[in-house]
C-alpha cells in the first residue's frame, strides 16, 4: 500500500449512495491498509462494506474498491485493495456510452444519440444541424435509478459523409453530486471493461 498512498495524500471515498461521497486526509500507511481523517461526518460510512476510493496521483487517477475496517469518529481504517488501477491522465475518465439523448433550448428540441461520455462533456450524433451558438439542456439516463441534468455546450461539430453530425461539447451547470456521479459511472464502466479483456 506504501507506494500507492503517501501520508498527507487527498482521498475521496465513496459508499454506495453517491450523495454521502466524503474526502479525507491519509493519515498512517501500513502493510495491511491505511488510516485517513474524513472533512466531513462519516454517514453511510458502513464497517465492512464496500466503498470507492480514488485520489489524483503524479500517475494520473489512481482508483480502487476497498471496505472500511473499522471507524472511529471521522477516522477511518482501510483495508488494501485486491487490486487497483491508475485511470487515464486526462482530467476526466471518458467510455463509450449510447443512449438517445434529446436536447432543448427554449421551444427548440433536436433528438440525439451518446457516442461516448465523461463527467467533462459528451461526443453524440444526430442528423440535425444544430446552433453551436446555444447552451442546450440535456438529460441523461445512466441506468433505470441513476440520471443526470445538466446544460451541454457545442465545442466542434463536424458532417460526415452520411449527413449526419457529430457533436463534441462539455457540460455546464453541472452540480457537484451529478459530477460524483458521472465519475463514478465512468471509472466503474472502464474497470468492467478492462477485467473483460483479461
Amino acid at each position: 500500500m506504501r507506494e500507492l498512498v503517501k501520508n498527507d495524500q487527498l482521498v475521496t471515498i465513496v459508499p454506495q449512495d453517491f450523495k454521502l461521497t466524503n474526502r479525507g486526509t491519509v493519515t498512517e500507511v501500513s502493510m495491511d491498509g491505511f488510516k485517513m481523517k474524513l472533512m466531513y461526518k462519516p454517514d453511510g460510512m458502513i464497517v465492512n462494506h464496500i466503498c470507492d476510493f480514488y485520489s489524483l496521483t503524479d500517475n494520473g487517477y489512481l482508483y480502487f474498491e476497498s471496505y472500511i475496517q473499522s471507524l472511529d469518529n471521522n477516522i477511518l481504517t482501510v483495508a488494501n485493495p485486491v487490486k487497483h488501477r491508475f485511470l487515464q491522465r486526462r482530467k476526466f475518465t471518458r467510455i463509450k456510452f449510447t443512449e438517445d439523448v434529446v436536447l432543448t433550448y427554449e421551444d427548440i428540441s433536436h433528438n440525439a444519440r451518446t457516442l461516448d461520455i465523461s463527467a467533462g462533456g459528451m461526443k453524440i450524433t444526430t442528423e440535425d444541424n444544430i446552433d453551436i451558438e446555444k447552451e442546450y439542456h440535456v438529460t441523461i439516463k445512466l441506468s433505470d435509478e441513476q440520471e443526470v441534468k445538466c446544460r451541454y455546450q457545442l465545442i466542434r461539430v463536424e458532417k460526415g459523409d452520411n449527413g449526419k453530425y457529430t457533436i463534441s461539447g462539455r457540460f455546464t451547470h453541472l452540480n457537484n453530486i451529478d459530477k460524483m456521479t458521472l465519475v463514478q459511472f465512468c471509472m466503474k464502466k472502464d474497470m468492467e471493461a478492462v477485467t473483460k479483456k483479461n
